[in-house]
């Protein structure tokens, strides 16, 4: 048996496999798997480490920067789509995800068979293309010294009282630009035209990120603005006067034009780049990335995101938003407003 004859076969029967053995199949599977992510850096390279510890395998990482999350590294692997560069696409964000997996770079049934049946449906991708995990939430962050009653409904940011004390981060960006979908879908272009109308009212002021507006209220700039749990949290391990409330529900729901649903989450997702250089090890790291093990080390860091996998919704309910309507907001419905939330942003907020 030639060698070429030999490896071609072993990879074939690691792919029917799932390609991801086990520790105790007896196969070891070494090398690179790249990565291209827009998470933190600090998450990607905790995440990084301890699988590489766990199977020889090295990762390398690219990411993105805070100006330009996301978008940056979407527009990088639909450029490399007829050559591919990298193996898995780990996304702070699912909106970006799902436009990759509607151009069709992301490897179609990449990630079935690495998460359970109780998944929920919300979180996995058309024809098992991406999944959902480690869950954060969208937040009003604001002064603990300068604020005594924070707002807890977004349609309260453009109240009079709140006039040259709001920020948040660009939209085009990020989980901002997620949000900004979310929002359109659920209120209608109309009213989230309103809405926008009222924040250039109010002078809201643009940001670089989210860590940036969080960052702006430690350091007097504005009171109150938008932003992620996670970014909140590592404000606070600065010693930063900074605190959050998450969005309330509103008891009449939809009876309100701007309603308010309860917490907006944004989960993390990961997918396979359809044709990247290192399938086996990609599918290994893919795995690895929505396991237990790894839920339980972003939890437990800084970013302290809540968990999906069930085994683990005791352990940390404490991090879960406790309104009602975590879990059941649809990013694919919401994908299709993001160009038409893009357009009103535009020409809102940047308008003259």
């Amino acid at each position: 048996m030639s060698r070429a004859f030999f490896v071609g076969s072993l990879i074939a029967l690691l792919l029917v496999l799932g390609g991801c053995p086990s520790p105790n199949q007896g196969v070891e599977i070494k090398g690179t798997v790249v990565l291209y992510t827009s998470a933190d850096d600090h998450l990607a390279k905790l995440l990084a480490d301890a699988f590489t510890q766990e199977t020889g395998i090295r990762v390398q990482i690219l990411g993105d920067t805070e100006a330009t999350k996301t978008t940056g590294l979407v527009a990088r692997i639909l450029a490399e789509r007829d050559e591919p560069q990298g193996d898995v696409w780990w996304s702070s964000e699912p909106m970006g995800t799902i436009l990759l997996a509607k151009s069709g770079v992301l490897k179609p049934v990449g990630m079935r068979g690495t998460v359970d049946d109780d998944w929920p449906s919300e979180l996995v991708g058309e024809d098992f293309a991406w999944v959902g995990f480690a869950q954060r939430a969208r937040v009003t962050v604001y002064s603990t010294t300068r604020v005594e009653h924070p707002p807890s409904t977004l349609r309260a940011l453009i109240e009079p009282q709140w006039k040259g004390r709001v920020g948040m981060a660009r939209p085009q960006f990020g989980t901002t630009r997620g949000h900004m979908a979310l929002l359109h879908a659920r209120w209608g272009g109309e009213q989230f035209g309103l809405w926008l109308e009222g924040l250039k009212e109010n002078k809201v002021r643009m940001y670089d990120g989210n860590a940036s507006v969080v960052r702006a209220i430690a350091m007097g700039e504005i009171d109150i603005g938008l932003t992620d749990t996670d970014d909140v949290f590592a404000g606070q391990i600065n010693g930063w006067d900074v605190d959050l409330i998450y969005e309330s529900v509103d008891p009449a729901d939809e009876t309100h034009a701007m309603y308010s649903a309860g917490p907006t989450t944004i989960p993390n997702t990961v997918a396979i780049i359809h044709e990247g250089p290192n399938p086996i090890q990609a599918m290994r790291f893919a795995r690895f990335l929505v396991s237990a093990q790894s839920e339980r080390i972003i939890a437990q860091s800084v970013s302290r995101n809540f968990p999906v996998n069930t085994t683990l919704a005791d352990e940390f309910s404490s991090l879960r938003p406790t309104e009602r309507g975590v879990g059941t907001i649809s990013y694919k419905d919401a994908h299709g407003s993001v160009d038409a939330a893009m357009d009103r942003c535009e020409r809102t907020l940047q308008g003259p």
